[in-house]
């Protein structure tokens, strides 16, 4: 079955690299026009732009800093002057920086907090002032999709990265709240939590012998794609994800499982 986004918009917010771009092009090859969001990598939201375009479907690239008020704003804006509305949002962007708790600077801990949390949140509030001004459209069932992006650190303590664990533990409650809130006006507010997907930033540590030690941790036996992520995303965002509110779909390969109990600890 293909699944259509025709007629609809998307914002996607950190759409310039690993997860982010999956999903943009998955939103755009379902037929959705999307708005590539991206703060500091204006040729890699180019390439994005070109493969959706060159696909037949339509895009643009737009600069915006997710924790600055001010910048979201003029990302809405500009994304409804060009579109005339928005039916989508995918609250993507997020950073790390990592270190033990004791060590870790007040900089780096509100640093991670403001893109990783506010950032969503400035999203989320953006989203359902959008969606409520313009009404239901004829291209969803839903008034609105928000889709949240968390992480398998939402429920799994991460010792070294205690910003991003707490970041996306705060993800998890902040979505379920805004379905809670939101739901009866038909905005249908939702997660994607993904485990160890493979990209050009965790180069690292999904190659080699860090890629066996990891597949120890994946019950499933293989390291995700952000293809996995995408693949889920467009499926929220579609009609036949319609009843679905308040829920995480997790993209782990089984890593949630605890497969460190599978000899009984």
């Amino acid at each position: 079955m293909k699944i259509s986004l025709e007629g609809q918009v998307a914002i996607v917010t950190g759409a310039s690299s690993g997860i982010g771009r999956a999903v943009a092009e998955a939103m755009g090859a379902a037929g959705a026009k999307v708005a590539v969001n991206y703060r500091s990598q204006p040729e890699a939201a180019d390439e994005v732009v070109a493969t959706i375009t060159n696909a037949g479907g339509e895009a643009f690239a737009i600069k915006a800093d997710v924790s600055d008020e001010a910048e979201i704003g003029a990302l809405f804006a500009e994304t409804v002057w060009r579109y005339g509305a928005i039916d989508i949002v995918v609250a993507n962007a997020g950073m790390q920086k990592d270190s033990g708790a004791a060590e870790m600077t007040l900089d780096d801990w509100r640093k991670v907090i403001d893109v990783n949390l506010t950032g969503q949140f400035l999203c989320a509030r953006a989203a359902i002032r959008q969606f409520r001004a313009q009404g239901r459209r004829d291209v969803s069932k839903a008034l609105g999709k928000l889709i949240c992006m968390s992480s398998v650190h939402e429920v799994i303590p991460w010792a070294g990265h205690v910003n991003y664990a707490a970041s996306k533990g705060g993800v998890m409650l902040m979505m379920k709240t805004l379905a809670q809130e939101y739901a009866q006006e038909g905005i249908r507010v939702n997660a994607i939590a993904p485990g160890a997907i493979r990209t050009a930033i965790n180069e690292q540590e999904t190659q080699g012998e860090a890629a066996k030690a990891l597949l120890k941790l994946i019950p499933y036996g293989r390291i995700g794609v952000a293809k996995d992520v995408a693949n889920a995303a467009v499926w929220l965002a579609s009609d036949l994800a319609d009843y679905v509110v308040g829920t995480t779909i997790t993209v782990d390969g089984g890593m949630t499982l605890y497969p460190e109990f599978r000899g009984n600890g």
